[in-house]
C-alpha cells in the first residue's frame, strides 16, 4: 500500500540506528582522544576525518555500480557494515594517530562499500509520492542511533570507563546489526535485472541530478566535519563530560528533523527544502565566525547546525532517486557519494590549515563562502526544471 513503508526500508533504517549507535560512541570523542591522548593538532584531525572519507568514497562510486550490473546488494551492505563494526572498537588499542587514520580508513571502506546499494534499494523499493519519506525515515533512525550512541558513552565514561574502553564497547550493538542484516534483510525481486543496463553518460543525466551532484561537491568541500564542531566547543569551554551528551542532543535534533523534512520534499518539492537547509547552514556557519561560544550559544549553534545538515538529507537523496534512470541508481547514487568524498580531503584539511594558521573565524568564513557558491551553482543548473 502506498501509505506504508516497504520492509526493506524498515530493517535498513534500523541496521542504520543500531550502526550509528556504535559509531556514535566513538566519533564526538575522536577529536579529544586525537588532541588530548594522542597529541595530535587540528590539521591532523583534518587530514585523519578527510583522507579516509576521500580514500573510501571511490568505493561508493564502484559499489552501485557493480550493483546495477547484477552483483548481490545484500551481500554488499552485509560486508559493509561487517567492515565498518569490526575496524571501529580496535580504534580503542591505537597508540598513534596513524594508527587512527588507518581504522578510519577501514570504517569508511564499509561504508563506501555499503552506501549506494542501500540507497539504491531504498529508492526503488519505493514509489515516488513515498521517496522523500522514505529516506527521511532512514536518516531519522540514523540520527536516532547517533543520539542513542553518545548517551551510552557519557553513561560509561560517568561510570568510570575510559574513552579506550569506550570505543571497545561499541562492537555490541555492532554486532546486533550484523545479525539483523543477515537474518532480516530480503532482496526483492525488482532490484534484480537480467540485463546490464546501458553505459552512464553524463550528458543524458537530468539536470537536477547534475545539479546536485556537482553542488554536493562543492558543498563537501565547504564542509565543517563536526569533529572541528566538538573542538570550537571545547574551546569556549565545555568540559569532556558534556561533549557525549551535546552530540547526543544534536543526532536527537536530526532525528526530528529529518522525518518531517523528507516527507515536505513530497509535497513542496525537492530543491525547494534543499535550498532552505543549505541557506540556514550558511547563516550558522557566519554565526560561528561572528559569536563567542561560550555558554548556551554553545549548544544553540551548534543544536541548529545539526538541525540544518538534516533538513536536506531526505530530499537530496530522493531527488536523485526521482530522476536518475531506473536501471543505473546505484551508479548515480555512488556518482553523488563518490563526488563528495573526494571533496571532503581538500575540504577538511583546508578547514583545518586554514583554523590552525590563520584562526577559528576565517575558516567559518570560508566554509559559508563556499557552501554560498555550492547553493547557486545548483539552482542555476536546476532552473530549466524547477
Amino acid at each position: 500500500m502506498r501509505g506504508f513503508l516497504p520492509r526493506t526500508v524498515i530493517i535498513l533504517g534500523l541496521v542504520s540506528f543500531l550502526n550509528d549507535t556504535a559509531s556514535e560512541m566513538i566519533t564526538p570523542l575522536l577529536p579529544l582522544f586525537l588532541t588530548a591522548t594522542l597529541g595530535a593538532g587540528p590539521a591532523i584531525i583534518g587530514l585523519v576525518e578527510g583522507l579516509a572519507e576521500a580514500t573510501a568514497s571511490i568505493l561508493k562510486l564502484l559499489s552501485g555500480w557493480l550493483v546495477d550490473r547484477g552483483w548481490s546488494a545484500k551481500k554488499m551492505v552485509v560486508s559493509g557494515y561487517t567492515i565498518s563494526n569490526s575496524a571501529r572498537p580496535l580504534i580503542g588499542f591505537a597508540l598513534g594517530w596513524g594508527w587512527v587514520l588507518l581504522l578510519r580508513f577501514l570504517d569508511r571502506v564499509g561504508k563506501g562499500i555499503r552506501t549506494a546499494p542501500r540507497d539504491a534499494l531504498i529508492a526503488s523499493t519505493t514509489d515516488q509520492q513515498i521517496r522523500g519519506r522514505a529516506f527521511g525515515f532512514q536518516r531519522s533512525l540514523d540520527h536516532a542511533g547517533g543520539m542513542l550512541g553518545p548517551l551510552l558513552a557519557f553513561g560509561l565514561l560517568q561510570w568510570g570507563m575510559s574513552m579506550e574502553h569506550v570505543f571497545m564497547a561499541a562492537i555490541i550493538p555492532g554486532g546486533m546489526l550484523i545479525l539483523l542484516l543477515i537474518f532480516g534483510l530480503k532482496m526483492p525481486a525488482r532490484v534484480k535485472s537480467e540485463h546490464p543496463p546501458a553505459k552512464l553518460y553524463w550528458k543524458g543525466l537530468d539536470f537536477r541530478v547534475k545539479g546536485l551532484v556537482l553542488a554536493s561537491g562543492g558543498l563537501a568541500l565547504a564542509a565543517t566535519p563536526e569533529a572541528f564542531l566538538i573542538l570550537w566547543a571545547s574551546q569556549g569551554g565545555l568540559e569532556l563530560v558534556w561533549v557525549p551528551l551535546l552530540w547526543a542532543a544534536a543526532s536527537g535534533i536530526k532525528a526530528l528533523v529529518a522525518g518531517p523534512a523528507g516527507a515536505l520534499s513530497d509535497h513542496y518539492g525537492r530543491l525547494q527544502v534543499v535550498s532552505i537547509g543549505w541557506t540556514a547552514r550558511i547563516l550558522l556557519l557566519i554565526a560561528f565566525a561572528s559569536v563567542p561560544n561560550s555558554g548556551s550559544t554553545i549548544w544553540v549553534l551548534f543544536l541548529g547546525y545539526a538541525a540544518s545538515l538534516a533538513f536536506s538529507e531526505g530530499a537530496e537523496r530522493a531527488l536523485l532517486g526521482d530522476f536518475a534512470p531506473v536501471d543505473q541508481q546505484g551508479t548515480v547514487f555512488g556518482l553523488y557519494h563518490l563526488l563528495s568524498g573526494l571533496m571532503a580531503l581538500p575540504g577538511a584539511v583546508l578547514f583545518g590549515v586554514v583554523w590552525q594558521w590563520v584562526g577559528m573565524s576565517s575558516a567559518f568564513v570560508m566554509a559559508a563562502f563556499l557552501t554560498t557558491l555550492s547553493a547557486a551553482a545548483l539552482r542555476l543548473m536546476a532552473t530549466k526544471n524547477f
